[in-house]
């Protein structure tokens, strides 16, 4: 689960601040407490695109605490999780590439956040790092 967990702060000018414990990188705001939280995600995708680049282990959610929390999108979270797997078994862009038999701008498309990449090539590479996605719907809070 990639539920980050935020602190919420009143601006001085109005409107509410977000930052990340576990991410000090991300930090945005919003108008309102909705608005912010809305931020919040993109927020928290573009910092965790900067681990990726800097080939930084991700940063694991400390417990929310009766916080809010806040998680990537769905389909970046998969490929956080190739990138992790990756990352774990010492694996750079262009070994995966190999074993998948891919050319490396697929590998770096499949791991660009803002791409929209199939959810079967994510299925591939996960399978060719010994992982496997399930998928969980839960009912809205």
């Amino acid at each position: 689960m990639m539920q980050y967990p935020v602190e919420l702060t009143v601006a001085e000018e109005g409107g509410f601040v977000v930052t990340f414990p576990d991410v000090p990188e991300a930090i945005t705001q919003g108008e309102d407490e909705h608005e912010a939280l809305m931020h919040a995600v993109n927020a928290l995708e573009t910092a965790l695109e900067i681990y990726m680049d800097r080939y930084r282990m991700l940063p694991s959610p400390s417990m929310a605490h009766s916080r809010h929390t806040v998680s990537p999108q769905p389909l970046s979270c998969a490929k956080l999780a190739v990138y992790q797997a990756m990352l774990t078994q010492g694996m750079r862009k262009a070994d995966l590439a190999r074993r998948l038999n891919w050319h490396l701008p697929q590998v770096d498309r499949l791991l660009d956040l803002s791409h929209a990449s199939k959810f079967d090539q994510i299925e591939t590479a996960l399978a060719a790092l010994g992982k496997c996605i399930t998928i969980t719907v839960l009912d809205a809070a």
